[in-house]
């Protein structure tokens, strides 16, 4: 038995699946080629399993292989659809909508953008981490030109609701742009029936390589501009330059197969690992759950617990466990949780918190040995509190 801490940190990454480095392996070393070579079968093969990944994507979200953008991450794809949105669109208008929950790597850019003049509205969330629609309405101006909304929160794991966005934005004339990071391969998505006009797609939370993504990009009804962030080639159809990565893409393509493959069964089976652990947690006075209870990915579970120091609960977890206080991105910040922040929680409250992400890997006696010690490390770190 490894002496390693459980990983139930699957909202920062995920192990790369047997599966799909076995896929990709080929293409590190004899199909090795440029996809952008295409006068020898080395170029040809890899093209071919370029165009491969571009099919199994769109048919993931419902959209055309030529619509899909390489990128190198969630991250890029945001800029890319922000600040591409942004440049191409300014004559129409300057406005863009977001939300107080968004990953940094939508809300940088965004408060970059105002640094240029651009106005930006941050929507709050209710204390579920569900927006407003009302709210929303209530923000579009005649010179709104995109609304950003995630798909799934990587913090909390609120699922937003993009149907009801989409048919807000569309019929207003206004772009739709999602950070579905965390969603792909874990919830249905449906660029057309959400009437979503961009969408952020990564690798690495669903199972696959880190360093790869991509931006879907809608050529019809209507037909979104972008203005590119990147130059050097006029690859992906002049949107972002660059030799694609063909092993890292072919390994993408593979992780939303099988997770698309499996999605049912293993959404039934991570929700019930989640319950079993609120179960035990909830026991506890003073655990809160954070986001809607229902409404959030399968195998979220974020809580915040009353009458602890955040660092030293952390602390108590590490040796059994590998968990998070937030978002991997922000772990080096001092400041507590933007999201959490944004629920209404105090600071103290906002500190004091833990997102397990259960994965295709964990099983219920890992769950079970996981809410054991932490009930055991917050009872711990109660009565040494009223000792002092």
């Amino acid at each position: 038995m490894s002496n390693r801490p459980i990983y139930l940190d699957c909202h920062a990454t995920t192990p790369v699946d047997e599966r799909v480095l076995a896929a990709m392996i080929p293409y590190f070393t004899e199909k090795f080629g440029n996809p952008a070579s295409i006068s020898h079968v080395y170029g040809w093969e890899a093209e071919a399993a370029v165009k491969q990944t571009r099919e199994i994507l769109a048919t993931a979200i419902n959209a055309s292989p030529e619509e899909i953008v390489i990128t190198s991450g969630a991250t890029e794809a945001n800029n890319l659809a922000i600040k591409g949105v942004a440049e191409a669109y300014f004559q129409k208008g300057q406005h863009i909508i977001t939300v107080a929950t968004e990953h940094k790597a939508v809300l940088d850019p965004c408060a970059y953008l105002k640094t240029l003049g651009f106005e930006i509205t941050v929507l709050p969330v209710q204390k579920d981490g569900l927006i407003d629609l009302i709210e929303l309405e209530k923000a579009i101006r005649p010179e709104t030109i995109l609304v950003s909304v995630m798909a799934a929160n990587n913090e909390i794991g609120v699922l937003q609701p993009l149907s009801a966005i989409g048919e807000i934005c569309r019929d207003r004339n206004i772009l739709f742009h999602t950070d579905a990071a965390q969603a792909i391969g874990k919830i249905p998505l449906d660029v057309q029936a959400q009437k979503i006009d961009l969408m952020s797609l990564t690798a690495h939370k669903v199972y696959g390589p880190k360093g790869i993504g991509a931006l879907y990009v809608r050529r019809r009804n209507p037909r979104v501009q972008l203005a590119p962030q990147q130059h050097g080639g006029g690859h992906e159809r002049g949107m972002r330059s660059g030799t694609l990565y063909t092993p890292q893409i072919v390994g993408f393509g593979k992780a939303v197969e099988i997770a698309l493959a499996e999605q049912a069964t293993e959404n039934q089976r991570l929700t019930q690992l989640r319950l079993k652990l609120w179960e035990q947690l909830s026991q506890i006075e003073g655990v809160h759950l954070n986001g809607h209870l229902t409404q959030r990915l399968p195998g979220n579970l974020s809580i915040s617990v009353d009458g602890v120091d955040g660092a030293a609960l952390g602390l108590g977890l590490q040796s059994i466990m590998a968990v998070s206080s937030g978002s991997a991105c922000n772990s080096a910040v001092t400041a507590p949780s933007h999201v959490l922040t944004a629920l209404g929680h105090p600071p103290q409250l906002a500190y004091a918190s833990v997102r397990f992400g259960i994965g295709r890997f964990n099983t219920p006696e890992e769950i079970d040995i996981a809410a054991k010690h932490a009930i055991a490390t917050i009872r711990s770190l109660r009565k040494q509190t009223t000792l002092v």
